[in-house]
Formats: C-alpha cells, structure tokens, sequence
C-alpha cells in the first residue's frame, strides 16, 4: 500500500470510530439474553443481566432504593 492508501484507510478507521462511539449512547434499550434473562444495555459499559425473578424482586425494592439514594445521597458519586 503506498503512503497515500494508508493515510486515506486511517481516516476512514477514524470515521468509523467516531460513528460507533455516537451509536453507543443512544440511550437504554433491552433485549432477551441467549439464556432467557433480561438485559438492559446502555447504563455502563456492560449490560446488566438479570432472570425476571430478579427483575421483579429488584422492581419491588424501588420504594427501598429510592429511600437509600437519598439517605446516602452525599457518599454516593454521581457519573455526571
């Protein structure tokens, strides 16, 4: 490859790069795990996977952890 095809594929690995950084923060989305959980992709780097038991015990507690948050709100870091 001569210097200017090498220069001309670098930009376009930058471009695309920069298009797949965008895509990631789309926003939260969800989908069904190969093992039959629930993923919620879009909150850290990693999906957060639970089976729908868990879900559902979790969603119980939002009273709970809404409660906690603001108990704890000056030990707790904030990512924004």
């Amino acid at each position: 490859m001569s210097d200017n095809d090498l220069r001309a594929e670098l930009e376009r690995l930058r471009q695309e790069n920069e298009a797949l950084k965008k895509g990631a923060t789309r926003g939260v989305s969800l989908k069904v795990s190969e093992k039959g959980g629930l993923s919620v992709y879009g909150l850290g780097r990693f999906p957060v996977t639970l089976y729908k038991e868990q879900w559902v015990k979790l969603l119980d507690m939002s009273d709970d952890i809404r409660a906690f948050l603001k108990a704890h709100d000056s030990e707790l870091k904030s990512k924004e």
